[in-house]
């Protein structure tokens, strides 16, 4: 039986810290279902009663990340007066680091996302991701941090979008059969390729759903035959290996899981590099 809970996400930023931290919690809760209401660039005394009003019509839990000491106060003494829990996520982690390091905290609201130069290392790398999607633009690819290479279906593009985030430069080189690949990817000097399969049950699956959104009978034919995908499959996997390209089965593994994968990769290969 699935229990549905109030849960308040409360952040003086954009709340992606928290939201993020939450959910990884309340994930190891089975039969929890909790309604979120996210609260966002909290700043102000006005924003921190207006919450506070909220909380008591729907109570639940309330997690937050704020560093004004003040709006702190404030909202966890009105959920101790309410009787909901109050936990501030960063507040281990920044102690911690404080001790270690002698430092004290600069208590700066969004400092993570400051316009540097990672910030716009990012959003290069975005750009990059989404011009160089699905095969596009291979002559480019030398500019790669990491190329992908994978049948359809494979989660090539999500994965890309997500390691830009973290601002590696990803494009990605579908395989298709009969039909060859770029020659600009056989010549990459330093750039990590990567090879991605799938389970070919769950390849069809995928396709055939495709297949029913888009309304497309017509190009059903091998596309979604588990014959013609395991073939597929099988003849992607033997090009992987005769370049000695690492492979990552994605079968059973969300984006984030992928993504962490490659990122384990990318490091050992630069750090192979630096030798």
């Amino acid at each position: 039986m699935t229990l549905h809970h109030h849960l308040h996400l409360v952040s003086d930023s954009t709340g992606e810290t928290v939201n993020s931290v939450a959910r990884a919690c309340v994930a190891q809760f089975e039969g929890i279902e909790p309604q979120e209401h996210i609260w966002t660039l909290v700043r102000t005394r006005g924003h921190v009663e207006k919450i506070v009003q909220h909380i008591r019509h729907e109570p639940g839990p309330v997690v937050y990340t704020m560093v004004d000491e003040g709006l702190r106060r404030l909202l966890e003494e009105n959920c101790r007066a309410i009787g909901v829990p109050c936990v501030a996520v960063l507040d281990p982690v920044i102690r911690a680091l404080g001790l270690h390091y002698e430092r004290t905290s600069v208590g700066r609201p969004g400092k993570q996302h400051t316009l540097d130069s990672e910030y716009f290392d990012r959003i290069e790398a975005m750009n990059f991701a989404l011009a160089h999607d699905d095969g596009q633009l291979n002559e480019d690819l030398k500019t790669a941090d990491v190329v992908l290479v994978g049948v359809s279906r494979t989660s090539k593009t999500p994965t890309c979008v997500y390691l830009a985030q973290r601002g590696v430069r990803a494009a990605n080189v579908p395989y298709v059969p009969g039909v060859p690949l770029p020659d600009a990817l056989f010549q990459l000097q330093g750039t990590l390729i990567i090879g991605l399969t799938k389970d070919p049950a769950r390849l069809v699956d995928i396709r055939k759903s495709r297949l029913r959104v888009m309304n497309d009978r017509e190009e059903a034919g091998k596309y979604a035959d588990i014959e013609a995908v395991t073939e597929e499959v099988k003849e992607a996997r033997r090009l992987y290996a005769r370049h000695h390209w690492p492979v990552i089965d994605v079968t059973r593994r969300s984006i984030e899981e992928t993504a962490a994968a490659i990122l384990t990769l990318y490091q050992r290969h630069r750090a192979k590099a630096a030798e």
